[in-house]
């Protein structure tokens, strides 16, 4: 059964930078047929997604905060995901995850469309 664990989060001061790693276990077959995004959840708050890869390497931004600042890339085996993160704020501050989506293009943040959440990666942004 696929699998996503998250990795890399931290504690960083703003203006720093972070690489996060969203990597697929389990069954992998056909992974790179399906998009896959990175959403983040601050405490308190609604989960909101940031960034969606497509299986062909496009990308969509969900949260207009962090366009010029994060970028979001897949390796070449489409297993690993990546969300590297420039020009930090407080208020990036939060748990990262990622998710697959049921197409091979990014569905909206919200669809109903999102599975096999990972369990998260803490990113705190402080100085």
């Amino acid at each position: 059964q696929l699998q996503f664990v998250e990795s890399g989060g931290g504690l960083v001061e703003p203006g720093g930078s972070l690489r996060l790693s969203c990597a697929a276990s389990g069954f992998t077959w056909n992974l790179d047929y399906y998009a896959i995004g990175w959403f983040r959840q601050a405490p308190g708050k609604e989960r909101e997604g940031v960034l969606c890869i497509s299986s062909s390497g496009g990308d969509r931004t969900y949260t207009d905060s962090v366009k010029g600042r994060f970028t979001i890339s897949r390796d070449n085996a489409k297993t690993t995901v990546y969300l590297q993160m420039n020009s930090l704020k407080p208020d990036d501050t939060a748990i990262y995850y990622c998710a697959l989506a049921g197409w091979s293009t990014c569905p909206g943040s919200t669809a109903d469309a999102w599975h096999y959440w990972g369990q998260g990666t803490q990113v705190t942004v402080s100085s």
